[in-house]
């Protein structure tokens, strides 16, 4: 269950674990109350530095009867395993979490990690996508 400090019954423990890190070092270091779009800006970098393969700002069309209705832009898709959402303040709102959904069922991913950057902490949510 546990190995190395890292969870192995999650989905992609070490992964995860590598985002969670990066987010925490990006507090740690810019500290609380920044604008999002710096927070994105330091989390890409960091994970460059981590060799972690990302596409910064995915887009992801959405189609009703074969025209694009909806376009999508998600912060992060790391490895094209995991949806990273980034935003700023304490809390989640629903609307966020099933935005993020959205996002892991128009790319039939599992997992969506918000971190959520308060002035005094790191907050992260896993998101899920069941099927």
């Amino acid at each position: 269950m546990d190995k190395g400090g890292v969870q192995t019954n999650f989905l992609y423990p070490e992964l995860s674990y590598e985002i969670r890190g990066t987010l925490f070092d990006v507090h740690n270091e810019l500290g609380g109350g920044h604008k999002e779009k710096y927070y994105q800006k330091a989390v890409a970098q960091s994970l460059k530095s981590k060799n972690i393969s990302f596409v910064e700002q995915y887009y992801v069309p959405v189609k009703f009867q074969n025209e694009i209705i909806v376009k999508y832009y998600l912060d992060f898709l790391i490895e094209n395993k995991i949806v990273l959402e980034l935003k700023r303040g304490r809390y989640t709102s629903l609307g966020v979490i099933n935005q993020t959904k959205q996002y892991l069922k128009a790319l039939n991913l599992q997992l969506a990690i918000i971190g959520c950057f308060a002035t005094d902490a790191v907050i992260t949510k896993r998101i899920l996508n069941l099927y």
